[in-house]
């Protein structure tokens, strides 16, 4: 059912967090990795590790997703290595927490550029290596469709992620290419620990969930796992929701 093996994916931003635990849990069902990582090289070397004990193969490449030259080096890298590529998810995030009002036109061209275009720009260059069956992927957040405390930016260009992979759905769905979107509730990932509530939101999020816990990184990378597969061959264009009942809580 999960059995993967030969295929290979692209997890950017994978060296902590959400992203480590995709990989981790692809390789473990067979997927040779590309672990993408712009300011953590031992911890995407450690990552590489993991993979590689799981018996795939694992190529680590710095590159800044927001840049077009570094985009197009990774993907040369990954042709010579691999000759193709199954799947993308895209995972790498970014940006300023600080109220609406506060913000300047770099924090939010920052915010953009990290968080959505990248998309637009990995996907540019990942089509040309894929073939019917491919799977690409977005992870969000709640601050996409939520009003979350100094989130303005990051909400914001998180909802245009999730506009961007219903456009691309269509587009490419033709191709037999799957787009979708992981939206993950509050995780206690590297990233959460930048807000200066962060214990208000745990506290928070922990007694508005119905399943009692907070959402893992390992539970996002069980939906990327099931995304991947040919369960979810009909599932196009879609927003995956994995937060254990936080949001439908009046």
């Amino acid at each position: 059912m999960y059995n993967l093996r030969g295929k290979v994916g692209l997890v950017t931003g994978s060296s902590r967090g959400i992203g480590k635990a995709i990989a981790v849990r692809l390789a473990e069902n067979g997927v040779d990795l590309v672990v993408n990582y712009v300011r953590h090289r031992q911890d995407a070397e450690a990552t590489a590790r993991l993979i590689e004990e799981k018996g795939a193969r694992c190529l680590v490449v710095k590159a800044n997703v927001a840049n077009d030259e570094d985009l197009q080096g990774m993907f040369a890298l990954i042709k010579s290595e691999f000759g193709h590529l199954d799947f993308l998810i895209s995972n790498a995030a970014s940006g300023v927490l600080k109220p609406a009002l506060e913000l300047s036109s770099r924090h939010w061209n920052w915010a953009m550029e990290i968080n959505a275009r990248a998309l637009l720009s990995l996907t540019q260059q990942a089509v040309p290596l894929m073939s019917k069956g491919a799977r690409i992927m977005a992870v969000s957040s709640m601050g996409a469709v939520r009003a979350v405390e100094n989130y303005t930016a990051v909400g914001a260009s998180k909802a245009a992620l999730e506009s961007l992979v219903r456009h691309l759905a269509v587009e490419l769905g033709p191709m037999g290419i799957n787009v979708n979107t992981i939206s993950a509730g509050a995780v206690d990932t590297e990233a959460l620990k930048k807000f200066p509530n962060r214990e208000q939101i745990l506290d928070g999020a922990l007694l508005r969930t119905p399943m009692g816990r907070l959402t893992t990184p390992e539970d996002v990378a069980d939906v990327a796992l099931f995304l991947c597969s040919e369960l979810a061959a009909m599932i196009q264009g879609q927003t995956i929701v994995v937060d254990g009942g936080y949001s439908i809580r009046a």
